[in-house]
């Protein structure tokens, strides 16, 4: 039966970060009860990269089968885990990695915290191209590490690599390791093979080693082709790792189920014991169920999603520039979050901020939150049904019109 995409469910009382906290902007990990900072009126969240639609009905089905089953115990991932997730990235990306280089972990944020730890030591730095998900600073910096910021750089709507400024930060010694961000979240740039190719050489000739966070991956709009980091050169698969999850292609995050690829057996083994020493062992059975599940049934929901994903970016695209021509989209080539440029609006970032939460009563993520690239920008969560999202918009455009001019 085909997803009613167009459904608001109520997520209330649910314990739904998205929906019932507040997030501090100058804490990200500090968050306060919505309904105690703002009353019953409420305010749409459109800011975690969390979906507001159902999971595929064959997960469902199958997670209801597995809790019939009434036992919890200790789990290790079964051989029919590892084949649906190789399965998936060979049909969905014609990318085959091995079974072995699999490690099951509870989320790509923790993978990443560790993986820092494995690859570096106190005081290196770790290369990044700012603005980026905001997750990767502490990362780096609760790691003893500094944050090295390659900025991308945005010309005619676009944002593009900048290798000049790459290759000059890479050829320092103490730069150990980058973080990629691929499909990009928040700028929904998919690089193309040669981009990949590009900058993977670069950090190979500098012996910097490279993680590619694919979590947006499956998410791409129609005309674009996601190439997997270690697909852009034979050479980068045995050198890179790279971190993949089902949580934003099919809304699984709360199963906290990831999958961390790692064709070096050393560097595998390294991290493996850093989980270890963090006692993270085992694996949440319901996870692995939705990620089997998911991966082997789910193509056909997320051809869907990915139809009406395109169908709401359409509309907030036109809506914006029929309406607010003051805010430039910058289109997405993938993932269901959309950065917009407001800085035509004149607006520093407590007054934008104050613009869109308390007058707009729309919650996003403010752009300074990705880096101070990200200033004067907002990131908008699409993945939600259309009356709920042409709400927000006309709120959005309510408030923008109501800023005083200057002759006012």
């Amino acid at each position: 039966m085909p997803t009613n995409f167009d459904m608001e469910i109520d997520r209330r009382h649910t314990g739904s970060v998205k929906w019932e906290f507040v997030m501090d902007p100058e804490n990200p990990s500090a968050k306060k009860r919505i309904d105690a900072c703002f009353g019953k009126n409420r305010i749409l969240p459109m800011w975690v990269a969390d979906m507001d639609f159902p999971s595929p009905e064959p997960v469902v089905k199958a997670l209801q089968e597995r809790a019939r089953h009434g036992i919890f115990g200790y789990t290790q991932p079964d051989q029919a885990y590892l084949k649906a997730v190789t399965g998936w990235m060979k049909r969905r990306h014609a990318w085959q990695p091995e079974e072995s280089w699999i490690v099951p972990t509870q989320g790509v944020v923790p993978a990443l915290h560790l993986l820092v730890r494995t690859l570096t030591r106190p005081g290196d730095k770790v290369l990044i191209q700012q603005p980026v998900y905001y997750p990767f600073f502490s990362a780096i910096e609760k790691n003893g590490c500094q944050i090295i910021s390659n900025a991308l750089v945005l010309t005619d709507g676009r944002y593009h690599m900048d290798y000049h400024d790459l290759e000059t930060k890479t050829a320092d010694p103490d730069v150990k390791l980058a973080i990629l961000c691929s499909p990009h979240n928040p700028v929904g740039r998919v690089w193309t093979r040669e981009e990949l190719r590009h900058f993977g050489h670069i950090c190979q000739r500098n012996h910097v080693q490279v993680i590619a966070d694919e979590i947006h991956g499956d998410l791409v709009y129609p005309g674009v082709t996601f190439c997997p980091f270690s697909m852009a050169d034979n050479t980068f698969q045995e050198t890179s790792v790279v971190c993949t999850a089902p949580s934003k292609t099919f809304n699984l995050a709360g199963l906290q189920t990831s999958n961390i690829f790692i064709p070096d057996k050393k560097i595998r083994q390294k991290f493996k014991e850093n989980l270890l020493a963090n006692g993270l062992f085992g694996v949440n059975p319901f996870g692995t169920t939705a990620c089997r599940v998911a991966y082997d049934e789910g193509e056909p929901w997320l051809e869907d999603l990915l139809r009406y994903l395109t169908n709401n970016l359409q509309t907030l695209i036109n809506y914006f520039e029929r309406n607010v021509p003051e805010i430039t989209v910058i289109q997405p080539q993938g993932t269901y979050l959309v950065w917009f440029d407001c800085r035509s609006l004149g607006l520093d970032k407590h007054e934008l901020r104050n613009l869109f939460l308390n007058q707009a009563r729309v919650f996003l993520d403010d752009g300074g939150l990705f880096g101070p690239e990200g200033d004067g920008f907002q990131r908008i969560n699409i993945a939600c049904p259309r009356p709920l999202l042409m709400e927000a918009l006309e709120r959005i455009i309510a408030a923008v019109k109501g800023i005083p001019t200057a002759s006012g």
